[in-house]
């Protein structure tokens, strides 16, 4: 049985290119505004957060660059490219159109015996 707050796997990328739409962040800001956003529900490691930006990063839809934080230490600042933004536009439409099939289903009455 999964717990809440397992994301459904190929979900991260999409989330974290949502995020980053927001506009540029450094790494732990974009997790605690994924689980500010979602009312504590998801939450990402930073044994998966760093990867996943790290491929997104290599994918080109997203860039880095160190800057200084708020709290005045160096962090990398990611942010969405062009490129990401369009891949995010696909990704959220075939997640609707996925999680809108799902939902379908899992609202079907039942029989009674």
């Amino acid at each position: 049985m999964s717990k809440p707050t397992d994301l459904v796997q190929g979900t991260l990328d999409l989330l974290l290119l949502k995020i980053l739409a927001l506009g540029p962040m450094h790494g732990w800001a974009v997790g605690q505004r994924l689980k500010q956003v979602s009312g504590d529900v998801l939450s990402v490691s930073d044994g998966s957060l760093y990867p996943a930006l790290h491929k997104l990063e290599q994918a080109g839809w997203i860039t880095a660059e160190w800057k200084t934080s708020e709290l005045g230490r160096r962090a990398k600042f990611y942010s969405l490219t062009a490129t990401g933004r369009g891949h995010l536009e696909k990704e959220a439409a075939n997640w609707e159109r996925l999680s809108s099939s799902i939902t379908e289903v899992v609202r079907l009455k039942e029989l009674e015996a």
